[in-house]
């Protein structure tokens, strides 16, 4: 239960209830949903509301203000409402790459917890094996293997269903097209006995497509055989095509009859031409891809090692390590082993060993109070705790994790460690690393772990410095007597009261006091010295905090969100130092006016509580040398 967990409730239940929410996503200072139905929220009750500050209807979005501090709120509601991945962010946006990576992560994400469940039973059974309690031969190792074995032998039913749900396909429609790619009879090595059975053993194909062998044809096309138990890819592809033609015979056959017509046709198109087109097309993409793979790390192992066990954090980050997860569990399922994510084992501890080290030179009590549970998360795996709370907003730590996962990474690709199985995180990742009766890579494993815990500590032990932010702010407010803190116009252009906004949670000044420019120069220059605090990733909108401890927000146009960072261009970090005149942002003034939205610019003291007064400029233009508001203490 999150921090915000009444108000979250309180939210959805207001809004509709989570059945009226078609997508939800996030801003710097709001929520904005997607109702089926907005008559059905109760605007009165959430404008009141501890908790919201307002409430908002723009853009087809219904939009509840709630503040600086919405992130947090977004989580909760997400949990709330069981929005699920794709209903929380659209994937239409961005460029092929990222879509795809999308596409990847919406597919595995929602069991990797019963992946990672599965590869602890199977690297507990080897575990117990190499242990000689039982043998491989034993009925206990038969039982828990299939325990364990049983996602990834069937892996196209289970990815059958979540891509059905990234694709917006008929859910059950996916799980039979995925038990479809299971049956016995249709897999390559089943097609070819069948034929040998008849024209001897070792006899040549009698068809060909694609310049694949074939043992059989549909209809007189000849069909490419594969084995798709345990594949990955190719589900994935067959249940895109099929969603599509979902769509087409929803448009085509009457309500009355869609429950089992439209499936009819999907499955009896989809099937088809994934099992004569889409799958050996993307069978023979994947062998080439992984036999790339198997190249590089040929070619250097150690050089594969450093890069990925250094980067491993950052492909995290980003999302991007969905381009080769999926390739490391198609390996072990097809092949039974796998080395492509071994680099990147030693990760988890050296962040670990990264904030163990920083909570004994803390010194912010509330800071190293979040250090003992970002330890035992990630002792399990989980470093995202330490990572976005901890190490990542002072970077020096976050670079010393990397470093001693690369090294890490490095002693692994050298000894030729290999993954028999995969899904156990962190301490049990070790298990992964056994094989029969061979448990050399465990030992490895562990050495590696040694090494990369020694260098994160060491590192940040002896060479980081604390200089937070706050404690900076604090010592500063303290030796500072002036009675007020005079700020500088971040933008230049007219200056009009902050009245004058379109967007009402601004004009009614619920946000903080402050004023409102119309650009004539599409740079946005730090008005102070200071920290940048929040930098949405859309670059719309920045969140300042100068040295003295003034929260600002310069929230660039009026849902310029929407926009998705396209015309904006970021000079500066969430979390860098800022001098007084560095350019932060610039936008294009034009292509945004094009687009179809304003470039007003609220510029906000978000902590208007903490001063007696905040006076604003009485000019009617102003530059990056004028000031703008000052606030009285």
């Amino acid at each position: 239960m999150g921090k915000y967990h009444d108000l979250a409730e309180k939210i959805v239940n207001n809004v509709g209830g989570k059945e009226n929410i078609n997508s939800l996503t996030h801003c710097i200072t709001r929520l904005r949903f997607k109702l089926k139905d907005e008559s059905k929220a109760n605007d009165d009750v959430l404008k009141n509301m501890d908790g919201v500050v307002t409430v908002m209807k723009s853009g087809g979005q219904y939009q509840v203000v709630i503040g600086n501090h919405v992130p947090a709120v977004y989580e909760d509601v997400v949990s709330i409402a069981g929005i699920s991945a794709d209903a929380e962010q659209e994937s239409s946006g961005g460029n092929l790459f990222n879509r795809l990576i999308d596409i990847l992560s919406g597919c595995f994400q929602p069991f990797l917890g019963a992946l990672a469940a599965a590869g602890m039973v199977k690297g507990l059974n080897a575990l117990l094996v190499f242990l000689k309690l039982y043998s491989a031969t034993s009925g206990t190792y038969t039982m828990l293997n299939g325990i364990g074995d049983a996602i990834f032998y069937f892996m196209p039913v289970i990815l059958g269903y979540t891509a059905a749900r990234k694709f917006n396909l008929n859910p059950m429609v996916g799980i039979v097209i995925g038990a479809a790619l299971c049956y016995p009879t249709v897999q390559g090595s089943a097609l070819q006995a069948a034929f040998e059975a008849t024209a001897g053993a070792g006899a040549p194909a009698p068809y060909s497509l694609l310049g694949l062998p074939a043992y059989d044809t549909f209809l007189g096309i000849p069909w490419v055989g594969a084995g798709y138990t345990s594949s990955v890819v190719p589900i994935i592809f067959i249940v895109a095509f099929a969603a599509q033609i979902q769509k087409l015979f929803k448009k085509l056959i009457p309500e009355v009859v869609q429950t089992f017509l439209v499936p009819f046709f999907v499955l009896l198109i989809a099937l088809p031409v994934g099992f004569l087109v889409i799958g050996p097309i993307i069978s023979m993409l994947t062998d080439l891809l992984s036999a790339g793979f198997q190249a590089l790390m040929g070619f250097s192992p150690a050089l594969y090692g450093v890069i990925l066990g250094f980067f491993w954090q950052v492909l995290v980050i980003f999302g991007l390590h969905w381009s080769v997860v999926p390739l490391a569990i198609m390996q072990i399922t097809q092949e039974g082993a796998s080395q492509v994510l071994v680099g990147s084992f030693a990760a988890s501890f050296a962040q670990t060993a990264v904030v163990m080290a920083m909570f004994f030179k803390l010194k912010d009590a509330k800071m190293k109070a979040l250090c003992p549970p970002a330890i035992i998360s990630g002792i399990f795996g989980v470093t995202e705790p330490a990572i976005y709370g901890i190490t990542l907003p002072r970077k020096t730590p976050f670079i010393f994790s990397m470093i001693g996962a690369a090294v890490g990474g490095l002693y692994l690709m050298i000894n030729g460690v290999t993954s028999y199985t995969m899904g156990g995180l962190g301490i049990f990742g070790v298990l992964n690393f056994i094989n029969g009766d061979d448990a050399s890579g465990m030992i490895h494993s562990f050495v590696a772990i040694l090494i990369a815990v020694v260098i994160g500590f060491t590192l940040t032990f002896f060479f980081w410095k604390d200089d937070t932010v706050l404690e900076e702010i604090t010592e500063n407010k303290k030796a500072q007597k002036a009675l007020k803190e005079a700020v500088l116009s971040p933008v230049k252009g007219r200056v009009l009261p902050l009245s004058k906004a379109s967007d009402q949670a601004f004009a009614q000044g619920a946000l903080g006091k402050g004023v409102l420019i119309e650009p004539t120069e599409g740079v946005v220059r730090a008005p102070f010295d200071g920290t940048v605090m929040t930098l949405f990733p859309t670059l719309h909108a920045i969140g300042l905090i100068s040295d003295q401890g003034m929260e600002l927000l310069i929230h660039i146009g009026m849902d310029t969100v929407q926009l998705e960072g396209n015309g904006f261009e970021g000079k500066v970090s969430q979390g860098d130092k800022v001098k007084k005149g560095q350019v932060l942002v610039t936008f294009d003034i034009e292509a945004i006016k094009a687009a179809g939205y304003s470039v007003e610019t609220p510029v906000i003291v978000t902590n208007t509580g903490d001063y007696l007064d905040i006076v604003e400029t009485q000019e009617r233009e102003v530059t990056s040398n004028d000031t703008l508001i000052t606030g009285l203490t």
